[in-house]
């Protein structure tokens, strides 16, 4: 039998992520949205797909959630998308309402799922579904740092003219504009871009990688970035379902490791067939470890705000 995915919105992020999830054919899709027709309308579209591209996973699209039930993993992209001149902060409670109302569901149909959060923002949202589904840490997951890695690491690849797979890129902290990438561990072909690059350089990719997301929102005018999301969703899926025990930076919720207790921050981590293996800890520098620790009091504040 195959494994179940369910992804809780089938915009474009959710809709590019099932289409990536079948065409590697790790798993039937289940898709739900609130509107009508629109999860039923592209699952039948990938379904169609599939005898072109060579898959027989399945897709079901829903309005509810009873089809998503017995679920290995399912992820929430459900949420307000970010407009022009919109911070991911100012998502917060809108988004709020919707993680927790979705996450009810989904943790009463799937009570033994892994859930990967990717609404904004996101280490808040993925807090929210911690809470309120009762999993253990080890199954809530916040899909940022494949994406923020993965945005530095084109970055640099694109400033030194090599290719993105011999880039490795380090991204710690809350998925935002405290995000925290860090040069010193951020290499080509194993060689820290701090020696690869002047300084000027270095820090030009450090902040257009903050500025990632909100670069592509400016460029497209109405709507965000979807298909980066969409395939660092999947990395994170494959790792799971396929037990590859592989490090991705994502956003875990921190048991004393960093120095933080009960608080989502983007770490690298192991992630297996239970989800969160284990959280790799690196030594910072003390200017590493003070941004850190802005980041933390960022998220810490949005966390503060939420009625839970």
């Amino acid at each position: 039998m195959r494994k179940k995915v369910s992804i809780i919105g089938a915009g474009n992020v959710g809709a590019s992520a099932a289409e990536r999830i079948v065409q590697r054919r790790l798993a039937d899709v289940v898709l739900v949205d609130i509107v009508e027709g629109l999860p039923q309308g592209k699952a039948l579209d990938l379904n169609e797909a599939g005898p072109v591209d060579g898959y027989d996973c399945r897709l079901t699209g829903s309005n509810g959630y009873e089809a998503t039930a017995g679920s290995d993993i399912v992820v929430i992209t459900s949420g307000l998308p970010r407009k022009p001149g919109m911070s991911r902060d100012d998502l917060l409670q809108k988004n709020f309402e919707i993680v927790r109302s979705v996450t009810e569901q989904v943790a009463r149909q799937s009570p033994k799922a892994i859930l990967i959060v990717v609404s904004n923002p996101l280490d808040a949202m993925a807090h929210t579904a911690l809470k309120v589904s009762g999993f253990p840490r080890e199954r809530v997951l916040g899909m940022a740092g494949v994406l923020d890695s993965a945005r530095m690491r084109f970055f640099i690849a694109e400033a030194l003219g090599v290719s993105v797979e011999d880039t490795h890129a380090f991204v710690l902290g809350g998925h935002g504009d405290s995000m925290v990438p860090l040069p010193r561990y951020s290499t080509v072909a194993g060689i820290p871009i701090t020696e690869l690059l002047p300084r000027d350089q270095v820090e030009a990719i450090v902040q257009r990688t903050r500025d990632g997301g909100i670069e592509v929102v400016n460029l497209l005018k109405s709507g965000s970035a979807y298909y980066a999301p969409a395939s660092s969703i999947v990395r994170m899926v494959q790792a799971i379902l396929l037990d590859e025990h592989r490090i991705l930076p994502c956003a875990a919720c921190l048991q004393g490791e960093y120095g933080y207790l009960g608080l989502f921050l983007g770490v690298p981590v192991q992630l297996g067939s239970g989800g969160l293996e284990k959280v790799i800890e690196i030594r910072l520098a003390e200017d590493e470890k003070a941004a850190l620790d802005r980041s933390a009091a960022a998220v810490r504040e949005l966390v503060a705000k939420l009625a839970l």
